[in-house]
């Protein structure tokens, strides 16, 4: 396995996954994704890790080039996982929501969250209404979710972002 973070080269052409999900603003607060690619690594995981922080673990200072390497690295993986264990106010993933909006058509997309997790009924609700799926309530299955989409799909070759000019936008108007 190969942990690919921010402030790194996005790797392409191989199989992956995207860790997305709230990041730790405080240093004090312990990052989810150190487990999460703990557990992708024991679990035999042999493709490329996606993690939207720091190598070193520390925020990142320039906001353009993260959320650039963000794109890149979303719009490459075979594999969107969604973990959000939204905690007020230190871990309040509202950039999480939109990402989660944004890339939910792409059929990458596996979400879950814990079940003490605060203000996610509409993503609870939107994932079940356009998946026909439940929300993962434990992280170590969704991994496991994770692992098997990724090694189904392989390296994704549908790694184009739908220009805006190409989508539809419903109206009401009469």
């Amino acid at each position: 396995m190969i942990t690919n973070y921010s402030d790194q080269e996005v790797l392409k052409g191989k199989k992956s996954i995207f860790l997305a999900g709230p990041t730790p603003r405080d240093e004090s607060v312990i990052s989810w994704r150190i487990e999460a690619c703990k557990f992708l690594e024991e679990n035999g995981f042999d493709g490329v890790v996606y993690n939207p922080e720091y190598s070193t673990l520390k925020p990142r200072g320039d906001y353009l080039d993260q959320v650039e390497w963000e794109r890149e690295a979303l719009s490459n993986a075979s594999v969107i996982v969604f973990w959000i264990p939204r905690i007020l106010p230190d871990m309040p993933a509202f950039t999480t929501n939109v990402e989660f909006g944004y890339w939910l058509h792409t059929g990458k997309v596996i979400y879950g969250r814990p079940d003490d997790a605060r203000k996610i009924r509409y993503l609870d609700w939107l994932y079940k209404k356009d998946t026909n799926k439940d929300p993962y309530n434990n992280l170590d299955d969704l991994l496991r979710a994770a692992i098997d989409k990724a090694n189904e799909i392989g390296v994704n070759t549908n790694n184009v972002v739908l220009p805006l000019d190409k989508r539809t936008i419903m109206t009401n108007n009469k």
